[in-house]
């Protein structure tokens, strides 16, 4: 079986020789190694630990009798996180950073655990805490058995120390900081690195096939572990919450309100039939909305919880117009997209049907599965 280390690294790449170190004192081969980073990780991994005469990383191998050939290892095992456009991120700053990291966590721990014949182990130990508990949640939805999650502790006196990067056979002195800042030797065979195995509860073996053909979001994931509940979509104006089975997101008031609209929209429709998944004769144009721009105003006063409506901005949810209705749409499909995946959707979104200047919007989802608590 090959086994594999898929770490995340910040700005610490000794990150990786210390869990290589630690792997190695309890007999764990290694077959390849891959980090996830930031661009600036990604500069530190390849001038400190894989330069070509001096890295540490092959300083490492020499020391410990190791082949570097005989682990899959290099520069293009150093995954980046990048935006949409292609550039690098230096670091984790906000949610859009978080969410590109998260999928490239998602899209190589599925790759990696998809071939039966490979043991992932997850270093969770450098990075921002974001970039471990990405790991770990990547780890959760596709781990197996054979599988991994492993933080190393090293003496604290070295852990901060940026020329140890592992206890070399014979031992050498270092400089290290006291806690006031003042310089002292220690010799090496002095640090101890404890390689913690920590457990992890996996939902990989209760995926549908279909869940397994290629990485997912999250959302997705959890929902197809949920079963059909009486009421499947529950619209909370009190607490500007929207609950699709047992998950639940919030929603900013004005996005809500509009929401909120389509929902009532679709469970006020009086036509008789067994099913109205797909009929669209609730649904309405531009100036229909128009038409409920007085219905729109008291559910959004209601969610806010702010002026009258009299004394509010007739501009926003207040003053609708194509412009920012359409506006208003894509956002709200974006927070039911991050909030229940992608494949939620189709059931969820407000969608359009006919072409312009003919186009209408509702819910395709059942009346009977709507609920509207106020």
């Amino acid at each position: 079986m090959k086994n594999i280390l898929l770490a995340v690294i910040g700005l610490s790449p000794q990150v990786i020789t210390e869990t290589l170190f630690a792997l190695h004192q309890q007999r764990r081969r290694i077959d390849a190694i891959h980090v996830i980073t930031t661009r600036k990780g990604k500069e530190a991994i390849n001038a400190i630990l894989l330069a070509p005469n001096g890295g540490q990383y092959y300083r490492y191998c020499a020391d410990y009798g190791i082949d570097p050939r005989s682990i899959d290892f290099g520069f293009d095992h150093v995954h980046v996180i990048a935006d949409k456009y292609g550039i690098e991120r230096d670091d984790i700053t906000d949610e859009g950073d978080n969410e590109v990291l998260l999928r490239k966590c998602l899209e190589l721990t599925f790759k990696f655990t998809k071939d039966t014949n490979t043991a992932v182990f997850f270093s969770v130990a450098g990075g921002r805490k974001t970039m471990t508990s990405c790991l770990t949640l990547a780890a959760q939805l596709y781990g197996r058995p054979q599988d991994r999650i492993y933080h190393v502790l090293v003496s604290p006196e070295f852990e901060s120390n940026r020329d140890f990067y592992y206890p070399p056979p014979k031992s050498i002195p270092i400089e290290l900081k006291d806690a006031k800042g003042h310089p002292y030797i220690k010799e090496t065979k002095y640090a101890a690195i404890n390689l913690i195995h920590i457990p992890f509860v996996s939902i990989r073996d209760k995926l549908a096939e279909d869940m397994l053909d290629k990485p997912k979001d999250p959302a997705t994931l959890m929902l197809s572990l949920i079963r059909e509940e009486p009421y499947r979509l529950t619209v909370d104006i009190l607490s500007s919450k929207i609950t699709y089975k047992n998950l639940e997101i919030d929603m900013m008031p004005a996005r809500l309100a509009l929401y909120a609209l389509f929902a009532m929209q679709k469970k006020d429709c009086t036509k008789e039939a067994a099913s109205c998944r797909n009929c669209t004769d609730c649904y309405m144009d531009i100036h229909d909305i128009y038409k409920q721009q007085d219905r729109l105003i008291e559910l959004y006063s209601r969610i806010s919880g702010s002026r009258e409506p009299m004394e509010m901005s007739n501009s926003g949810i207040c003053g609708i117009t194509p412009e920012n209705f359409n506006s208003y749409k894509s956002k709200i499909k974006e927070d039911l997209r991050k909030g229940f995946g992608l494949y939620a959707l189709p059931e969820l979104e407000i969608e359009s049907v006919g072409k312009r200047p003919d186009t209408r919007y509702g819910l395709r989802m059942e009346r009977d599965s709507i609920r509207m608590t106020f």
